[in-house]
């Protein structure tokens, strides 16, 4: 009998695993229901072209005024006192946070079915403000990684001089990835989707954001404007998810204005 009931309760559970986790995908998937998905998506776009402006400018402006100036004042690449900022900087790597976040989110969903009522309900919300932070930080990057590649930008002294124009295209290799910064492009996406959540998170993750790209710099790994540029990109990355869960009424509500808020 005792046995007849673990199975019992086994399947059940499995049944309630497999449910929730085809309804989290569904969600994700089905059409933009929202009433001032409209008005969200003006805001977006004035949004998008604010930031894209600005930060492209800032962008150009630093290759040409700054970028193989800055590279020139830090330590060379690999000085032993630099093996901090090798540590800390790791707190930025792509497949060190969207691990941290896939392990949060599955210990979420094998956790949730065991809950019920209010403890089940927190734990689905819980799980939503999850999702959104790992594909904010995944397309972020994803997107980071197809610019990479088009742009192929030499990294810092790649050539043997400071170059701040050292670019060819398509090259494909780690040498002409410079531009955009994945460290940068993960770290504002992350502070971004961490501040879109929870507001009072905003100024910490940004002094995150803006450690981890700092150390990117010190550590020749890129110049200036690749780190500006990485923070351009996760932040419109992380804003685009958001929209998209927003107007799928998942995590998020939009106001009349159509400014979107956490739920």
């Amino acid at each position: 009998m005792s046995t007849s009931v673990a199975g019992s309760d086994s399947q059940n559970y499995f049944a309630r695993l497999f449910a929730l986790s085809r309804l989290s995908v569904a969600q994700l998937v089905r059409a933009p229901s929202h009433l001032r998905r409209a008005a969200a998506a003006r805001q977006f776009r004035r949004q998008l072209l604010l930031i894209t402006a600005i930060g492209g400018a800032a962008v150009v402006a630093l290759m040409i005024s700054f970028d193989a100036t800055e590279i020139t004042l830090v330590p060379p690449r690999g000085s032993p006192g630099l093996w901090p900022l090798r540590i800390l900087t790791d707190f930025g790597k792509d497949s060190h946070v969207l691990g941290t976040l896939l392990a949060a989110l599955a210990v979420i969903a094998f956790v949730s079915p065991l809950l019920h009522g209010r403890s089940r309900a927190k734990s689905l919300r819980l799980g939503t403000h999850v999702q959104y932070l790992l594909l904010a930080v995944a397309c972020s990057d994803l997107l980071a990684e197809i610019l990479k590649y088009i742009v192929g930008r030499g990294r810092p002294f790649v050539g043997g001089k400071a170059n701040a124009f050292n670019f060819v295209p398509f090259a494909g290799t780690e040498s002409y990835f410079s531009l955009p910064s994945s460290h940068s492009v993960t770290a504002f996406a992350l502070a971004f989707a961490v501040g879109a959540i929870w507001p009072r998170a905003r100024m910490v993750m940004f002094l995150y954001a803006v450690v981890i790209a700092g150390t990117r710099l010190v550590l020749l790994a890129h110049h200036p404007s690749d780190v500006v540029a990485g923070a351009i990109v996760g932040i419109i990355g992380a804003m685009a998810v958001r929209y998209w869960f927003a107007v799928r009424r998942l995590g998020f509500v939009i106001r009349p204005d159509g400014k979107i808020v956490p739920f």
